[in-house]
Formats: structure tokens, sequence, C-alpha cells
């Protein structure tokens, strides 16, 4: 199934059905894909250099041919993991082996993940990807090694989540108070003290949000302890 062409660019809404089209967007020199794949409705992005053909793969969830099919005929620079859990690495190894794709990630993930990284990440690294500068954020709490990935378009800052931020709230910390506090306390100190509300962001599953239509919640997440 092909996704949708430039065409559509314009229509992005940020909801894509599982093994879906995809949709595309353009922010100046960035290219925005996202898809959804398998029945955990995993999104997985492309993030790409409109100039350059440059590209990362966020996340290597599942479905490798439909990953090769939206990375089109440029070779990425490698996939990026925003975390270990079981649904967002079920393609590594076969895009490792087909097209040979270096896979990168957090080292505090490394006993959930199938295989050995190609190269650990650190917090606040900077990733060159053609004209794009990626940079590395490192919020641990749904998992130790849990990383979002943030660029600048030309309109707007793009912040691929992962699980640990959606709409309505923080990623699943399973009841544990130390592991909410450490997930709160990062989403704060790097997320939310640091960008604009006009900030989109790109969660590991469903839809999309901004920072601005998650900041007056803050408060209540605290309260509520999830």
């Amino acid at each position: 199934m092909n996704g949708p062409g430039d065409e559509a660019a314009d229509r992005y809404t940020g909801h894509v059905d599982p093994d879906g089209p995809w949709q595309d967007r353009e922010d100046g020199p960035l290219l925005v894909r996202k898809l959804s794949v398998e029945e955990m409705d995993n999104n997985v992005y492309v993030l790409r250099c409109r100039r350059t053909g440059a590209a990362l793969l966020i996340d290597a969830a599942a479905r490798p041919e439909r990953l090769r099919e939206a990375l089109g005929d440029r070779a990425p620079v490698a996939a990026v993991q925003t975390h270990g859990h079981w649904d967002h690495v079920r393609a590594w190894p076969d895009l490792a082996s087909d097209p040979g794709l270096a896979v990168w990630g957090h080292p505090g993930d490394a006993e959930l993940f199938p295989a050995a990284l190609d190269r650990e990440l650190a917090p606040g690294e900077l990733l060159t990807v053609g004209d794009l500068t990626v940079e590395v954020i490192h919020v641990p709490g749904h998992t130790d090694g849990s990383l979002l990935y943030l660029v600048q378009g030309e309109a707007r800052p793009h912040l691929f989540s992962g699980d640990s931020l959606f709409p309505g709230g923080p990623g699943n910390t399973w009841g544990d108070p130390e592991r909410f506090r450490l997930i709160m306390d990062g989403l704060e100190r790097e997320v939310f003290d640091r960008l604009p509300d006009d900030t989109w962001v790109y969660p590991g599953h469903g839809d999309d949000t901004t920072i601005g239509a998650e900041r007056p919640h803050l408060a209540a997440w605290r309260a509520r302890g999830w």
C-alpha cells in the first residue's frame, strides 16, 4: 500500500491507522513521515532532510517491509530507538540485516534490546542528518533508557517523544512513585521548561499533540500520580 504523496503534505492531521497509509508533513528543510504498524498501533517516523535526502528512522517497531517502503530508495543514516520495549523493536533484526541498518539508542535499555547497539547515544548529543540537527533528550521513567528526539523546522520545533509523553499525560510508570517522579521531573526540566507552546509532539502511539496543549495540565498529572 502506498502512502500519500506530496499533494497530501498540507493535509497532515497526525492520525494514522495501523498498517494504513502514512502521512507526510513539511516544515522548511524537514520532512516528517508518520505511519502506524501492527496491533499495538506503534507509530514509526521517518525524519528526512529535504535537500540531501538524509534520514533517520525513529523506532524499528514492526513490519520491516513496510518500513523499507516508507524509507524509499534512500539509505537512512540509522534507526534511532526511543526505548527498548518489545513492541518498538520487532523489526530491528530484519532491518539490521537488510539494508544493513545501524541501530542507535541509550545503553540504559540494553537488557531490553534484541541486539547490541551500533552506537550508544548520550543526553544532549547532536545528530547530523543532512542539513538537520537532531538533539537527543534523555527522560528516564517509562524505561531507564527512554529517549526523545528534537529537531527544529522552519516554523516550529518537532519533538518525537516515544512512550514518554502523550496527549493527556506522561508514559506509563506502572504505579511506581519513583519512576513517576523521574519521568515528570525529566519532562518538566528537559521539555516543558525549554520548548515553546507550538512545539509539535509525535508520540509512540496514537495522535499527535503540542506542548501548549499539554502544559496547563502538568500540576494535575502530578496530583493524580500517573
